[in-house]
């Protein structure tokens, strides 16, 4: 070996001393980040396949909704809307792969104490699924003994594959003497590895083994995506399972068919029914519950004569009738579109209460949900002969969407869903108003939330680019269950101008409206209000959705040219 030949050789030994940490530490990140993908997909696919099993991702979401902090609704469905839950998926993946990247750094050196760590967030886990009213205790314990399980397997056989050691320089101009020694070496070090787990002083990975760990990671990455998404889709698809449309009971009781001055014919702006699969969704439901309909009944309960229980078929066979309803989420912001109206069928929610005997100082009526969210509104707002309470069965002529409450949901007019619109409706409770706060209340929302008077512009929408020239601005207005009798435009800080408004439906609905406007050129500022049916003008006082709702006027820019 010559001088320059061995100059090199320390030059080659210095780089790679220097450089081995971080050319070693990210395949144990990706052996911890791919342990955790073989437990959710062990999560995913069990709870597909297997009913009343938990899907750990759907538990620790769940977990993480009920323990927001107060205002964090709001928050949330400000930024991602109806996406919500998507956004709480995804949140939750990323932040389980990167906990479990870390887990895996800790495992070169601790290997028994990442296994704590694993054990420990299984356990958190089966917290999670055991407070899920929909989801087996057996079934939580097996699925996450299964997925825990398999997340270990998993990471012993990567952190064994990543802590194989080689020299990372072979060059020519070492001895056979030399070469011997540095390959027994690394024979010793892979059999240390093996039985007593990685080093710390790890080196890194040789070109033949970095291979073998990433067709094995990468593999084992690719099945957990796979198996998971298979999963979930046999969830959802479970989940989604919904009766024939020829199975909705016919109404006794419908409204008149609508007429052509019960709606506007301009383009762009909302129908004055919104279609089922366009119907916005707000619920704390990361997973629709999947429901045995043949075992499922509506309970009435508490401060009753006669406690009952209907099940779906008795339910059905009572008196039907029809109404639209307009409901809206206390998260809407003004302008927003967490608001809709549907033609609704079901029965009378007073009929139920007759028959079970509402005893007198029963100021609450609870509504509970089979995944265990409650709400909770006067007993007097439903006894209120002005109003048609309803349990729904029945959406726009076909059976509820199992995203909006199949079997069965509340549906009161006038009210905000967080205090009314109980989805998969499963026991209602005569209590009293003192004795018990539904499930958002205590996270800092109002105990009686009547929907405000608001109003929209649909046409043009902020931010257009609009042809100077005759035109409409249009859109809708509500103040379920009050009606709206009046729509106003202002523009440019101008005069208040009257709008044309649609017939009203009911009191509890929606209606359309529109102002011709002869755009001319330049930017304008636009601006809506709508008076109720009992001459309360839509106060400018801007207030956020929380407690109670929204205030303000819905303001849109637009430049004309």
């Amino acid at each position: 070996m010559t001088t320059d030949t061995a100059g090199r050789l320390d030059d080659d030994r210095a780089t790679d001393s220097t450089t081995a940490p971080s050319r070693v530490r990210w395949p144990f990140f990706v052996a911890g980040a791919v342990a955790v993908m073989v437990a959710i997909a062990v999560g995913e696919i069990v709870a597909g396949l297997v009913v009343g099993a938990p899907s750990l991702v759907v538990s620790i979401g769940t977990l993480v909704i009920d323990q927001q902090p107060p205002g964090a609704k709001d928050v949330v469905v400000s930024l991602f809307g109806t996406n919500d839950k998507l956004f709480l998926n995804v949140l939750i993946l990323v932040v389980a792969l990167g906990v479990g990247g870390l887990l895996g750094l800790l495992a070169r050196t601790r290997f028994p104490t990442t296994v704590a760590m694993f054990v420990a967030f299984g356990a958190l886990a089966l917290f999670s699924a055991l407070r899920m009213a929909t989801a087996s205790s057996g079934l939580s314990v097996v699925t996450v003994v299964l997925a825990v399980g398999a997340a270990l397997g998993t990471l012993r056989l990567l952190v064994d594959l990543a802590s194989e050691r080689a020299p990372a320089v072979v060059t020519r101009a070492w001895s056979r003497s030399q070469l011997a020694t540095a390959t027994a070496r690394t024979a010793a070090a892979v059999s240390t590895v093996a039985t007593t787990g990685p080093a710390s002083g790890t080196v890194a990975m040789p070109d033949w083994d970095r291979r073998r760990f990433l067709i094995a990671s990468g593999g084992i990455a690719v099945g957990s995506v796979v198996v998971g998404s298979i999963g979930r889709s046999l969830l959802q698809g479970t989940h989604s399972q919904e009766p024939a449309a020829d199975s909705l009971p016919g109404a006794a009781l419908s409204p008149a068919p609508l007429t052509a001055d019960t709606t506007l014919a301009v383009p762009g702006i909302t129908p004055l029914v919104v279609a089922n699969d366009d119907f916005y969704r707000i619920d704390t439901a990361l997973i629709v519950p999947r429901l045995d309909l043949a075992k499922w009944t509506v309970k009435v309960t508490g401060m009753v004569d006669h406690p009952i229980s209907l099940t779906y078929a008795q339910l059905r066979s009572m008196p039907i009738f029809e109404q639209y309803v307009t409901i809206a989420c206390v998260s809407n912001e003004v302008g927003g579109g967490l608001v809709g109206n549907a033609l609704w069928r079901g029965v009378h929610l007073r009929e139920v209460l007759k028959m079970a005997g509402v005893q007198a100082g029963a100021t609450q009526i609870v509504g509970r949900s089979v995944d265990g969210f409650t709400v909770g509104f006067p007993t007097e707002w439903a006894m209120d002969p002005s109003r048609e309470p309803m349990i729904a069965v029945g959406m726009n002529g076909e059976p509820l969407p199992v995203q909006h409450g199949f079997p069965a949901r509340l549906i009161i007019p006038g009210l905000y869903g967080y205090v009314s619109a109980t989805k998969w409706l499963a026991e209602i409770e005569l209590t009293t108003l003192e004795a018990f706060d539904a499930y958002w209340i205590p996270l800092g929302w109002a105990k009686e939330a009547p929907i405000l008077t608001q109003s929209r512009i649909d046409v043009p929408h902020d931010g257009a680019s609009v042809k100077p020239g005759p035109g409409a601005i249009a859109g809708v207005a509500w103040a379920p269950d009050r009606g709206v009798s009046r729509v106003e435009v202002r523009i440019d800080q101008g005069d208040w101008q009257p709008a044309t408004i649609s017939s009203a439906i009911s009191k509890a609905t929606w209606v359309q409206w529109k102002l011709a406007w002869d755009a001319p050129a330049g930017d304008h500022r636009i601006e809506v209000r709508a008076t109720d049916g009992t001459g309360q003008v839509q106060t400018d006082e801007k207030s956020p959705p929380a407690p109670d709702g929204a205030r303000g006027h819905h303001t849109v820019s637009v430049r004309v040219g």
